[in-house]
């Protein structure tokens, strides 16, 4: 055993290491990112508070007051609903996933098992909901909670306040059927975005890029060819999630026009993306380590794993401006629930900023020079 040996080998390994920008990213900030989004996201759980709309068709100040106590729990942000709008359809247009009806009669029941010591009094409110968002069991949990402690300061061994649960959606869906679009959405940002980075950064420093500018293909034969490789890559891994899907969880999902159009605009977004990319960061590997930096936070702040809901307020307003979202929201709303309107606007949305970063990326991409 020689010691010079083993040193002059560990600094030939260290100095490689310090030199590939992506082993570094993975060993080093890619863990830093990790600990920092999730540590934030979960930082303060066992104190977040919940957003929860309230209706209340008793307009009493009993009912009032019960509001108060949900808002001094300090677990619930309340926002008030006008009592003379139909709920169902206000959570709906809003794509709130919990609204909290207080029915008429609530004062006068509890004046009821109160005063008269009716032990048979009792009130029922209604949770409208949507069961898409994983947080409404944990909203309804601590609801009921504080329903009953109201219940144990009352005469009578049955509970006061008891509940009811109404979906939004007509339909009984289930958890994977919302998992399994974002999936497909980050599926397709993945390899968009890492191969447009990995091609052209790769070759753009190995100079072929100039050497091809020497033959007859042009910049944009080469540009769309690549982006027809992105998308026939896409639509491998969609097909090879949905068959999994169909075939394991037995899923319910409508397959539509707005699958293909999705699909094609994320596509585009991040292929433009990465153009961008591979024009500021020089070498390969500062590129991919690039393009890592905002594939992965990506992948767990646009609410492809778990509902925004559950993010501190400022993560959300920042969820809400990644691309990503949108096209998670989008093929959400074609794909589960039909709702073509939703999706127009979604596409539209990501329509813009697709247009926007491939564009910047075509002229940000020099063909001569390869450089």
């Amino acid at each position: 055993m020689s010691p010079r040996i083993i040193g002059a080998n560990l600094v030939v390994s260290l100095k490689s290491f310090s030199r590939e920008k992506s082993a570094m990213f993975f060993t080093i900030a890619f863990p830093i990112i990790l600990i920092l989004v999730f540590g934030t996201i979960f930082l303060n759980q066992d104190n977040m508070s919940f957003a929860v709309h309230v209706q209340d068709l008793d307009q009493t100040n009993s009912s009032a007051q019960l509001v108060q106590m949900l808002e001094r729990s300090e677990r619930f942000r309340i926002a008030k609903v006008d009592p003379v709008i139909d709920a169902t359809q206000y959570a709906k247009d809003n794509q709130l996933n919990l609204v909290l009806v207080i029915p008429r009669g609530y004062e006068s029941a509890l004046v009821r098992r109160m005063t008269f010591r009716d032990p048979t009094a009792f009130v029922t409110v209604t949770y409208i909901y949507d069961s898409s968002s994983t947080s409404t069991a944990t909203k309804m949990q601590l609801l009921q909670s504080v329903f009953g402690v109201v219940s144990q300061g009352l005469s009578g061994s049955l509970p006061f306040i008891r509940s009811a649960e109404t979906s939004i959606h007509t339909k009984k869906y289930r958890f994977i059927e919302f998992f399994v679009p974002g999936i497909l959405a980050m599926s397709v940002m993945t390899s968009s975005l890492s191969g447009a980075v990995n091609v052209n950064a790769q070759l753009r420093q190995k100079g072929v890029i100039r050497k091809l500018s020497t033959t007859p293909i042009t910049r944009t034969d080469w540009i769309l060819s690549n982006i027809l490789y992105q998308f026939i890559l896409a639509v491998m891994s969609t097909v090879a999630i949905l068959l999994v899907s169909y075939a394991v969880f037995n899923v319910s999902l409508q397959i539509n026009a707005w699958l293909p159009v999705f699909i094609v605009l994320e596509v585009f977004a991040f292929a433009g993306i990465g153009m961008i990319l591979t024009r500021v960061a020089k070498e390969a590997e500062s590129a991919v380590a690039a393009g890592n930096v905002i594939m992965f936070p990506m992948m767990f702040l646009s609410g492809s794993f778990f509902p925004l809901e559950m993010m501190p307020a400022f993560l959300q307003k920042f969820a809400r401006v990644l691309p990503l979202y949108y096209v998670n929201e989008g093929l959400r709303a074609a794909m589960v629930f039909a709702d073509n309107m939703t999706a127009l606007r979604y596409s539209a949305v990501i329509g813009v900023f697709a247009t926007v970063v491939f564009i910047v990326g075509i002229r940000t991409t020099s063909w001569e020079e390869g450089t």
